[in-house]
């Protein structure tokens, strides 16, 4: 019986979602985003007038997309696997620093995606900005 147990914790262990630290994402946020998307997430950081392509207002991200936050184009962004161009050149990729033991959280459309715990905090920042 206690075999079954630990083999049933080892095969769904990895199937859990990591819990979301939104005060760490939003220290994360200041450090590394506040400077093109602004202290207040809505785009008017002090970078903006070197950029060609002004920074997305971060707090509509949900009202833009059927009142649903999307996680995942938000974790793929965030990370790198989904760049955006910004400045003639790609959003600054911070994947890099936000590197960690690999968690999963559940996407918007219930599937699990795999990505680190700095990046799942600062997603949940940005889960609650949202207007």
């Amino acid at each position: 019986m206690i075999r079954s147990i630990a083999l049933a914790v080892a095969i769904l262990a990895p199937l859990t979602a990591a819990a979301q630290d939104v005060e760490a994402g939003g220290d994360l946020f200041m450090q590394y985003c506040a400077t093109c998307h602004g202290v207040d997430a809505k785009g008017g950081g002090p970078m903006n007038s070197v950029l060609v392509i002004q920074p997305t207002d971060l707090t509509r991200l949900a009202s833009e997309n059927d009142g649903v936050f999307p996680r995942v184009r938000a974790i793929s962004r965030i990370d790198g696997r989904d760049p955006l161009v910004s400045h003639g050149s790609p959003m600054p990729v911070f994947g890099q620093f936000f590197e960690g033991r690999g968690e999963t959280i559940r996407g918007e459309d219930g599937v699990m995606i795999m990505t680190s715990q700095p990046v799942i905090d600062l997603v949940g920042y940005l889960e609650g900005v949202q207007e």
